[in-house]
């Protein structure tokens, strides 16, 4: 792994694939790490030099003192494609990461060929969800995560496969029990505070929105709603919970690819 230094610490990447191809950057979901892009790395890196990295607050990339905002986080993408001075790059972001997409999307579409957004939504819960976590986290630390990780597996996967599939869950779920408390916590408030719902209908770039059938987090009514106002926006629906990626797999893989290379 590689580190780009940012003005107030290291952000923790990845840069995978040929070097004459095009970039593809992958963006993590709350709680968890650029690993979990690992079952997508050996086909996208047949297409794209894919660059993926650790959002700030989780991984190996810097913690620094929250709340954080998407807009924060999307600046830190830029940094990193300034760095490695790249100029042009199609971005495929999950929940968090869908975030991050749509501000990059909105406020430097120069820099992005197409855009992919997972299990996410132009705003993700509510200010009554959030809070109650983020002091938990602050209070109990670590505690508190290992007890997120055991809730998450519900929330993440299907009932199935979660039953079934143990051992591409636990990868999984083990980022959110080794996500820094603080960064954690940081990261929900940026959630919280985002609300792109009167911005979206501005953006241009070709979009795929990709939903989970059984995503309660963000759920495929929230896909449609950013698919309605996007215009030329594709969406489609896989059979499993929060994280499409790991739970579709090769469906996932596959589609994704389909649009990018379209």
């Amino acid at each position: 792994m590689s580190v780009v230094q940012l003005a107030d610490g290291e952000l923790n990447y990845l840069l995978e694939g040929p070097a004459d191809a095009p970039v593809l950057v992958l963006s993590n979901s709350l709680g968890t790490d650029l690993h979990m892009w690992d079952v997508q790395i050996p086909a996208f890196t047949e297409h794209f030099r894919v660059l993926r990295y650790d959002t700030r607050g989780h991984g190996q990339s810097l913690v620094t003192k929250g709340p954080y905002s998407i807009e924060q986080n999307g600046r830190d993408v830029l940094a990193l494609l300034d760095a490695l001075d790249i100029q042009h790059a199609a971005f495929c972001g999950l929940s968090m990461g869908g975030l991050i997409g749509q501000w990059l999307a909105i406020n430097a579409p120069q820099r992005l060929s197409k855009l992919v957004v997972c299990n996410t939504a132009a705003k993700i819960g509510s200010p009554e969800i959030w809070n109650p976590r983020i002091e938990t986290v602050l209070r109990d630390g670590a505690a508190a995560m290992s007890a997120l990780r055991d809730a998450s597996i519900a929330r993440w996967f299907t009932e199935g496969f979660a039953a079934h599939e143990p051992a591409r869950v636990e990868p999984i779920v083990g980022m959110l029990a080794q996500t820094s408390p603080e960064g954690y916590a940081a990261n929900c408030a940026a959630v919280r505070d985002a609300d792109f719902r009167e911005q979206i209908g501005a953006i241009e770039l070709p979009v795929l929105v990709v939903c989970g059938t059984h995503d309660a987090v963000t759920t495929p009514a929230d896909g449609l709603f950013m698919t309605s106002r996007i215009a030329g926006a594709q969406q489609v629906e896989f059979h499993a919970a929060h994280l499409s990626n790991v739970e579709a797999g090769e469906l996932f893989t596959q589609r994704v690819l389909d649009f990018l290379l379209s």
